[in-house]
């Protein structure tokens, strides 16, 4: 049927990911402020428990979609950064070199804006980090619509540097975001944890072990008060790359997940956490210094750290800019960086509790990102690839 066969073509086309990313943000704030309002924060409040005898995880919807959802996230990031160490970009110490460094300076200038705007109320510096992330799945969707004025270089300088950035992310949320630590349930982590090496260094082949350990690994680390996404990353780091019949569980494993977490699990959880509440705001709510903190940073610190720091390894450094890319092309993808959304809101979650900060966040990285995205197409749109010389 022709609807059937444009519905294929839209979800295979690479912006697909980030614009379903758009229409659950689009969905979540009409709710939100709707009178189907009360009822989106009653089911995302309603209380969900598993037990064995008298022991068992209970927990609101929201916490299940954040922990539990976003650990198969992290699960999938993991599986790519193994992929690229092993057979991909992350393998070449060269070709990781500049974005490296351009993702260094994207989470280290925007954290220090945020921190300048919240020096002064230590509630909210907690959230430093909630501007330092780059949200993959929507940087790459816009790129993707810009279309061949980007060259294919650039696209793989983006990608590069938001896996490395989320790298960033996951170690800035294992060390800064851990509740009061239980060590004992630390320690138990550990026996699934040696499993799984044992596993690996023996060459065993199959997945669902590995899984299953994982799905233990994780319970263990939720109770130990480091943050379980933690779990997803370093499963995916046992998963095999080849097997002994030469095929790779790992890629299978990326193919066959990749779908489920893109159409899913990320719009799931970008329609349970950016719903806005805009009763009783005013557009002097922005310039409070937590959202005013995360808009800038993710809209002037992302573009001003990736583009200076890209900069510098060009004017200084031994680094060359990506085949067919200017300065232009470079400014648009910096700006792309600025995107924060799911992974931002994601540490913003972490960082607070209260109600009215939560929604202060949601709105800074709601305003830093859309700018961001916008700004990042039109100047990518407006730049034309630089022919190849030689």
């Amino acid at each position: 049927m022709p609807l059937l066969r444009a519905i294929d073509r839209l979800f295979r086309h690479e912006s697909a990911g980030g614009l379903l990313l758009m229409a659950s943000v689009v969905a979540a704030l009409i709710v939100a402020n709707s009178a189907l309002g009360p009822a989106y924060e009653a089911v995302l409040g309603t209380y969900l428990k598993i037990s064995i005898g008298d022991t068992g995880l209970a927990k609101p919807l929201i916490l299940w979609i954040n922990d539990g959802l976003m650990a198969v996230f992290f699960f999938l990031i993991g599986l790519e950064l193994k992929r690229e160490l092993v057979d991909g970009k992350l393998r070449n110490l060269r070709d990781v070199l500049l974005p490296g460094v351009a993702a260094l300076g994207g989470i280290a200038l925007p954290a220090l804006i945020y921190a300048g705007f919240n020096w002064g109320t230590p509630g909210t510096l907690r959230g430093w980090a909630i501007p330092a992330a780059t949200d993959i799945a929507f940087a790459l969707g816009v790129l993707a619509l810009v279309g061949s004025r980007a060259p294919a270089s650039l696209k793989i300088f983006l990608l590069t540097l938001a896996i490395l950035d989320d790298l960033g992310a996951i170690l800035i949320i294992a060390l800064f975001y851990t509740a009061d630590l239980q060590a004992e349930y630390l320690a138990y982590a550990l026996a699934p944890l040696a499993a799984m090496f044992w596993l690996n260094r023996r060459g065993a082949h199959r997945v669902a072990p590995i899984l299953l350990l994982g799905a233990i690994l994780w319970v263990l680390v939720l109770k130990s008060g480091v943050h379980a996404t933690v779990a997803g990353v370093l499963t995916a780091l046992f998963i095999p790359f080849r097997d002994k019949f030469g095929k790779s569980p790992l890629l299978s494993l990326e193919h066959a997940l990749s779908p489920y977490v893109l159409y899913l699990i990320v719009p799931v959880f970008a329609f349970a956490n950016a719903g806005i509440v805009f009763s009783g705001m005013s557009p002097a709510d922005l310039a409070q210094p937590l959202p005013m903190g995360a808009a800038l940073g993710l809209f002037l610190g992302k573009q001003a750290g990736v583009l200076g720091a890209v900069y510098l390894m060009v004017r200084f450094g031994p680094a060359r800019l990506p085949a067919q890319a200017g300065w232009r092309h470079i400014y648009g993808v910096a700006l792309l960086a600025g995107i924060g959304f799911t992974m931002s809101l994601f540490i913003g979650t972490l960082s607070f509790d209260d109600p009215v900060l939560v929604n202060q966040m949601r709105l800074g990285v709601m305003v830093g990102s859309a700018f961001s995205a916008i700004l990042g197409f039109t100047v990518l749109r407006l730049a034309k690839p630089i022919p190849q010389t030689g």
